[in-house]
């Protein structure tokens, strides 16, 4: 199993990056490719996913994010890329605060995911994930805010994502989803 890589960024993708690691040009799966940047070297957390038709290598900034996507993987009908996703949608602090809540509304709005699939993950990783910090409210009200603005509910979940989770406050939040967009 591959568990970290560590090579030079050749380059950037929607759904990833490829690196480069002993000259070979290895592609891998990332939930952001915002602390990469191209002729740097990175080195990624990464999961193998063996398939009937190949393999793909999921990776993550940081051991947790990696472990996180693991137990996500435990979740029946959750597949790496599904697990990938929602990653890609809300901070793993933020879905570890909703699984210890139970709150199915965060996980299907904001995270994008059906109902059935939000209680699976709850009831499956509920004991498993701890008490993480809680999500912030402010993210629902950020989230209903622009969809009241006439965002879809994808374009919505797609610019509250691309806010830092260093942004903390509903207006703040609100403002840099506002300014991603544009």
């Amino acid at each position: 199993m591959i568990r970290q890589i560590r090579g030079t960024v050749l380059s950037i993708e929607p759904l990833g990056a490829v690196i480069e690691v002993a000259g070979f040009g290895i592609f891998v799966y990332l939930p952001s490719s915002e602390t990469l940047t191209v002729g740097t070297e990175a080195c990624v957390h990464t999961h193998l996913a063996v398939r009937q038709d190949g393999v793909d290598l999921f990776g993550f900034a940081e051991a947790a994010d990696r472990a996180f996507f693991e137990l996500v993987l435990n979740v029946p009908g959750v597949g790496p890329k599904t697990a990938l996703s929602i990653l890609r949608r809300a901070p793993r602090e933020a879905l570890l605060g909703a699984i210890a809540k139970r709150d199915t509304q965060y996980l299907t709005r904001i995270v994008g995911l059906g109902k059935k699939t939000a209680e699976k993950m709850i009831v499956e990783l509920s004991e498993k994930a701890g008490a993480g910090e809680a999500h912030s409210d402010a993210d629902a009200e950020v989230f209903d805010t622009l969809v009241a603005l006439g965002y879809t509910d994808r374009e919505a979940r797609k610019a509250l994502s691309s806010v830092p989770s260093s942004v903390v406050g509903k207006d703040a939040r609100l403002k840099a989803a506002l300014s991603a967009h544009t």
